[in-house]
């Protein structure tokens, strides 16, 4: 699974309405009538520029984490990766998205689709972890 940086996050953006109900995935509810406040997806993203990014993901080995061709992944380069995040990386100059595991002093890059095997980071390996994903958008249409 590769990616592709689109570029920092400005902050700031536009506040957007919230409904005050949860919204069944049946039938449809007059929204207008319900809005609780507006709101803001740097808020709810947690999205704090210039050290947080957009990127997107190509490929199929995250899928099991819920992280799938074409969505957008928010990385946050601010952030001390840890065992069992999900990173963007560089590994010998080329870019994946992998769930980190840190066994001691072994660092193994996982996928979440079991046609993938681990990737154990060896001796002679770069691995530079560029961030950690903290959320994802997909589009649906």
């Amino acid at each position: 699974m590769s990616f592709t940086v689109i570029g920092p996050i400005a902050e700031g953006g536009a506040k957007l309405p919230k409904g005050s109900f949860r919204v069944p995935a049946g039938f449809p509810s007059p929204a207008a009538d319900h809005i609780e406040k507006h709101i803001s997806l740097d808020e709810v993203l947690n999205i704090r520029a210039p050290h947080v990014y957009l990127i997107s993901i190509a490929g199929d080995s995250m899928q099991s984490a819920g992280i799938f061709d074409g969505d957008l992944a928010i990385v946050d380069r601010a952030l001390e990766a840890g065992h069992n995040d999900v990173v963007v990386a560089l590994l010998n100059n080329e870019p994946t998205c992998k769930r980190l595991c840190v066994r001691g002093k072994q660092m193994i890059l996982l996928s979440d689709n079991p046609k993938y095997p681990p990737r154990y980071i060896l001796e002679g390996d770069e691995l530079a972890i560029w961030g950690v994903v903290t959320n994802t958008v997909r589009s649906h249409v």
